[in-house]
């Protein structure tokens, strides 16, 4: 069989490190063990019933089932405007500030495609959802680590970071509520965003992916609510988290007309946008009852306090995080995140994950999702705690 050689672009992937974790995972459930995964970020509810008949309904329309225009239907993207609207106080024009998105992964990884160029340098979050990467190396561009740290409520510190790199950066991307570490933003760290990217001439890429999942009564801010924020980025929102949409693929860039441009134009050369009852559930998902994102948000703060409360009584000292659906837990001395969620697998058969695959700095962490069970979160604890470390 002939073989051929692969494109650059492609050799400068990073390694899929959660590739290799779940290589592990089914060798372990192979084996037989009763394994409770909490290393995974796929919502376990299903969506919401309204949506989901709303497609049903939508499918049966003949005029969805030809192609949808390009850059998507403008109900859609009304329906956005009008949810910025009344969630976020934002004015969106649905004909320029919307970019209709094949779930907000791939919005994140075209973006550097349309930005950057080889050699140009991107501020990345360390640690951070590691698809900011991949478009970033695809492009040829290079990457600027900003560590995130508890010391700083996992805020990046834009004062360590040398004017010189500033001068560089062309795009910086922003992450809250945070994956890996259950963080949130306040609105001053926004609006500090807004005047570091006007100063020095960085397109802001805010992803807001766990935009509904606040807890203790906060509701995390959207970049687009900063006085400036649509003159120097854009935010990416995902229906997958806030909606229990995950497998539906759909999402949305909003903000600074010229990126949606560019978004739009890099698409039409991929695409023919989405399924147009994907877009009429989605339209459906935003306009309709919104009761269901409350119950959903509620449900996980009880996971998050009866897991974080069992932790604590084993003897862990970890913190409960204030947004997403992550825990970002420290390991104990000794330990990397590699070797110690390597333990909980074997040992205790839960599965979480490492920290180093989000960056160097989460070398000393693990990540468990609140993506089960409160019972089975008691039992993953009560594992855990069976082992004797704490």
């Amino acid at each position: 069989m002939e073989r051929f050689e692969i494109a650059d672009a492609l050799k400068r992937l990073p390694e899929q490190y959660f590739v290799k974790l779940t290589d592990k995972v089914n060798c372990a459930r192979a084996s037989g063990h009763d394994l409770i995964n909490l290393g995974q970020g796929n919502p376990d509810q299903p969506t919401p019933p309204h949506i989901v008949r709303e497609l049903q309904q939508a499918a049966e329309k003949a005029g969805f089932h030809k192609y949808p225009p390009f850059q998507g239907y403008r109900f859609v993207k009304e329906a956005v405007s009008r949810f910025y609207r009344r969630e976020y106080g934002v004015e969106v024009d649905p004909d320029k500030e919307v970019a209709v998105l094949f779930g907000g992964k791939a919005g994140l990884v075209e973006i550097s495609k349309c930005y950057l160029n080889p050699g140009d340098v991107a501020l990345v979050p360390d640690p951070g959802y590691p698809d900011y990467w991949s478009g970033i190396l695809m492009a040829g561009a290079r990457m600027h680590m900003m560590p995130l740290k508890g010391e700083n409520d996992f805020l990046p510190d834009y004062g360590q970071i040398d004017v010189s790199v500033w001068k560089k950066a062309k795009l910086m991307f922003l992450n809250y509520p945070n994956n890996p570490t259950g963080a949130l933003a306040p609105a001053s760290f926004f609006e500090e965003t807004v005047r570091m990217a006007e100063r020095y001439h960085v397109l802001i890429v805010h992803d807001f992916a766990y935009s509904s999942i606040g807890f203790d009564g906060e509701k995390p801010h959207s970049f687009l609510q900063t006085p400036g924020a649509k003159r120097v980025g854009v935010e990416i929102y995902t229906m997958s988290k806030t909606y229990n949409m995950a497998g539906w693929r759909i999402g949305f860039a909003i903000g600074h007309e010229d990126v949606i441009q560019a978004i739009n134009l890099l698409q039409d050369h991929f695409y023919c946008s989405l399924f147009g009852a994907i877009q009429k559930a989605a339209a459906a998902a935003l306009l309709g009852p919104q009761e269901c994102v409350q119950d959903l948000v509620n449900m996980y703060e009880r996971r998050r306090n009866v897991f974080i409360s069992r932790l604590r009584e084993i003897g862990w000292n970890v913190k409960a995080p204030r947004g997403s659906f992550f825990c970002w837990l420290k390991v104990p001395n000794g330990y990397s995140s590699e070797s110690f969620s390597d333990l909980l697998l074997e040992r205790a058969h839960v599965v979480v994950a490492p920290g180093i695959g989000f960056g160097k700095e989460g070398n000393r962490y693990v990540r468990a999702a609140l993506l089960t069970s409160e019972e089975r979160l008691q039992e993953a604890a009560k594992r855990i705690g069976g082992l004797g470390i704490f």
